[in-house]
């Protein structure tokens, strides 16, 4: 379930009457803009507003021909019902916002005002966390006694105001609190002032954060660099103003609503979490030899070693490949020990076993698990166009597998220097090998999804590991898959230049099923994720 959705559904049947009942017995909307409209003209005259304070209110109504109209200041008259989006309930009203809040910002702080320690200083992003999250670890700060004097040269943001940030991510709202006790950037955040009484502050937010208002305030904010909501765009935007009984109503009922989203959210996420270590588990258990039941009549895996070695010797002496002079052999000693030849030394390698595994698994290093050497690939030339493409870090997503659509174009005058060993074969595994927050993700290529067959190779920041015959590459991948953790901490370098290399991935110890096992391993794991996918698919 998409709560973001049910939250602005929600909100978009308030903000249009549908939300809660109407009562005919309530003083209707337009009487109080009426009344505040008396108000003010009042205020001009006794001196406490300036006629240029209300120069921009206007009445918005709905004529004979049923047909809205709005009158301004100077007395003339525009038909805007290209603007009406919807039909309100009887006793609602059409506004635009400054006749119900007051727009403004602050005076400004220069940099040199910044303290350590004082009263806050919000700018955009802390509004936009205290929108979120109702709270915020604050890092800028003014002196109290500077706090003191722009109160009373200016003013600061008082309860029921509410704090809209106008800069960036535009369009969070805060209300402030009864213990509030701030002051804001210029420009970067606008006070939307609520001192007519026409509208309730909760309400006012929920107005404010509705779909209806969002994209206004989108549509309107369109800056050269970045999105900006200016005073007077804010006091321009079509408002929805209900009976202020009506009000009350719905904000309790929102709420109550908003309570029931948020407590969906809430199991959503540890549902979400779950799964999230119910993949990681399956995995683990997989690699562990705990996932499906043993068979004694099964090949031991140790007999596919064995056979992989014969076939790179035939290999050898055809020519085909060389020989390998630091070539690992794993095997059981009649000590229950495991222990390690290479050339002509042997070692006991018990202690770098990360943990047991059954008696017909082997132990065997990645590098004598692929049918090619592990590498990287090259250092492409990128063109606008062409028939091939070549696989990046970016290609191999976080959360949605390999993506050939985030892949670009190679310089077709350069393919002839990639031999066919080096273009991405079905079941290739790839791993990112640089790139901070990248580093060890695993992805496995398929090239079903290369639905036009076109050319690809990898550039120098992912490693391919292609299996052997003896090995399923699902498998491995799984293995691959459930060590990314450990990956992402095997990077050598500086913090923003590590890089995985292909020496420490040939290096890796990989705990081998005999095939068979393997096969029922990789059919478990499928189904299992299947079950998944329709669960988060459900949830979202």
């Amino acid at each position: 379930m998409d709560t973001k959705a049910l939250r602005q559904k929600i909100l978009d049947l308030a903000i249009r009457g549908k939300l809660v009942p109407q009562d005919p017995n309530d003083e209707p909307a337009s009487v109080l803009l009426e009344r505040i409209r008396a108000e003010k003209q009042q205020m001009v005259k006794d001196g406490k507003l300036k006629a240029k304070d209300i120069k921009n209110d206007t009445v918005i109504y709905k004529a004979d021909d049923n047909l809205y109209y709005e009158k301004f200041q100077d007395g003339t008259v525009k038909c805007i019902e290209d603007e009406i989006p919807f039909e309100l309930p009887e006793g609602w009203a059409w506004c635009r916002l400054n006749a119900l809040l007051n727009v403004c910002s602050s005076k400004r702080v220069l940099q040199s005002e910044w303290k350590k320690e004082g009263i806050p200083f919000y700018r955009a992003r802390e509004i936009v966390k205290l929108s979120e999250n109702g709270y915020v670890d604050n890092e800028l700060f003014i002196s109290e006694e500077y706090y003191r004097q722009l109160n009373a040269e200016y003013g600061v943001p008082k309860v029921g105001d509410l704090m809209v940030s106008g800069v960036g991510t535009i369009g969070k709202v805060y209300v402030v609190q009864k213990n509030d006790c701030f002051y804001y950037k210029d420009a970067s955040v606008l006070c939307f002032e609520n001192r007519t009484g026409a509208i309730l502050s909760e309400y006012a937010r929920y107005m404010l954060e509705s779909e209806f208002i969002q994209r206004q305030m989108k549509e309107k904010s369109k800056g050269t660099t970045v999105d900006t909501i200016t005073i007077s765009t804010a006091m321009m935007y079509l408002c929805v103003l209900p009976p202020l009984k009506e009000q009350f109503r719905i904000i309790s009922t929102v709420e109550n609503s908003l309570k029931y989203v948020s407590s969906i959210n809430d199991n959503k996420n540890d549902l979400m979490t779950l799964i999230s270590h119910a993949k990681s588990k399956i995995l683990d258990l997989a690699i562990r030899g705990k996932l499906v039941p043993q068979d004694p009549n099964d090949e031991p895996a140790s007999v596919l070693l064995e056979r992989i070695r014969a076939e790179k010797e035939e290999l050898i002496k055809q020519g085909k490949i060389k020989r390998d002079k630091k070539e690992s052999v794993i095997f059981k000693g009649d000590d229950n020990s495991y222990y390690e030849k290479m050339g002509n030394t042997t070692v006991c390698i018990d202690e770098e076993l990360p943990f047991e595994i059954p008696d017909n698994w082997t132990w065997s290093r990645l590098q004598t698990c692929c049918c090619k050497d592990i590498k990287r690939g090259k250092s492409p030339k990128y063109a606008n166009s062409g028939n091939a493409l070549v696989f990046a870090q970016k290609c191999n997503t976080k959360y949605d597998g390999i993506n050939l659509n985030l892949a670009l174009f190679l310089d077709e005058t350069t393919i002839e220097k990639y031999s066919d060993t080096e273009f991405m074969q079905n079941n290739d595994i790839v791993i990112n090998s640089t790139g901070n927050g990248t580093l060890g993700r695993v992805g496995i290529y398929k090239d079903i999804n290369n639905t036009s067959s076109t050319p690809i190779v990898p550039d120098s920041h992912v490693t391919v590991i292609r299996s052997n015959n003896c090995v399923m590459a699902d498998y491995l991948y799984a293995f691959l898959k459930s060590s990314q953790s450990i990956l992402e901490k095997m990077g050598e370098g500086s913090t923003n230049q590590k890089e995985l290399k292909p020496i420490t991935l040939k290096n890796m110890l990989v705990p081998i099923p005999p095939y068979k096992e393997q096969m029922l391993i990789v059919d478990l794991i499928k189904k299992v994720n299947t079950i998944i996918r329709n669960v988060e698919a459900n949830l979202n």
